[in-house]
């Protein structure tokens, strides 16, 4: 098995029936890849990082150390796996979510401007408290997110692909939009959800309502989120952008209503801890012959 940081290395070295070697991924691979069966790319490697697989001729499983699989799904060589790092950093992503909430009802963007230019710029801002959240995406992420709403009295609603108990379809959700103050997007990108936060998905949302994506930047319209935002009629928090890095030139940066991070919603401390924690449960199942118990399957 190769794994590309000392934590790796120190974390996974006690499943048994696996032998860890570490790897530099920009660099010449070791000896023993030539009879690698797992791989472990680098956490958020980039999209360019599938190429490695071509090198590892006995490779079986790749085991992402992200939720996000978009980059290596449909990708890899016939007889070869791919397991995600589901539930490794959704406490840290949910948190950024009920942040960027809070920030963007409390003008907390606008007053840092403020401070930066030493104006004492006293208003009355929004609250949280109160608001009816819709979560598109019915997952781990969405449970954390929704307890860690509670407190705030805010009502949530779950939409997942398919209607279950306590959760509505996706073919609902342009109707649920307009009963909702607020939309969470935590769906991951797969070709069912690339640009679902579309035209038609925007305009559905009520006057002054507020759009968070925590999931992928392909998953929203850019050119429609951008136009949205400009008219003034929504508001918007982005952990992720369509392209991302978002150029420094691109209209969005200066789209008013706009709160933006640089992707960092699961950039915490602890994040690889946990991450190879949940890929030794995966490898584990893996050498006992076992699919990995968050096998992706179809994208998901």
């Amino acid at each position: 098995m190769l794994v590309p940081e000392d934590e790796g290395e120190a974390a996974l070295a006690g499943v048994a029936g696996v032998e860890v070697v570490r790897y530099d991924p920009d660099g010449v691979l070791p000896a023993e890849a030539a009879r690698a069966q797992v791989l472990v790319p680098p956490f958020l490697a980039p999209a360019s990082a599938v190429s490695i697989v071509e090198r590892l001729p006995e490779l079986r499983l790749v085991q992402l150390l992200t939720a996000g699989a978009e980059a290596w799904v449909g990708r890899l060589p016939d007889g070869v796996a791919l397991s995600d790092c589901r539930g490794a950093h959704s406490g840290a992503t949910a948190e950024w979510i009920v942040g960027a909430l809070i920030s963007v009802y409390r003008h907390f963007p606008q007053f840092v401007r403020a401070q930066d230019a030493r104006r004492w710029d006293y208003h009355v801002t929004d609250t949280l408290a109160g608001k009816r959240v819709l979560i598109v995406g019915a997952g781990d992420v969405a449970e954390h997110t929704v307890r860690r709403l509670a407190p705030f009295e805010v009502t949530t609603t779950l939409v997942g692909r398919r209607a279950r108990p306590g959760v509505h379809g996706i073919d609902e959700v342009h109707e649920l939009l307009g009963r909702h103050d607020a939309c969470v997007v935590i769906v991951p990108l797969t070709d069912a959800t690339r640009r679902l936060v579309d035209a038609e998905f925007l305009a559905a949302m009520p006057d002054g309502a507020l759009l968070v994506n925590a999931a992928r930047g392909p998953v929203a319209d850019t050119d429609a989120l951008t136009a949205e935002l400009t008219s003034g009629r929504l508001m918007a928090a982005l952990d992720v952008t369509d392209p991302e890095p978002l150029p420094a030139d691109h209209p969005l940066w200066a789209a008013p209503g706009l709160f933006l991070c640089p992707h960092v919603g699961g950039s915490v401390p602890g994040r690889l801890e946990r991450a190879y924690r949940i890929a030794a449960e995966q490898i584990a199942a893996f050498a006992r012959g076992e699919d990995p118990p968050n096998l992706v399957v179809d994208g998901y």
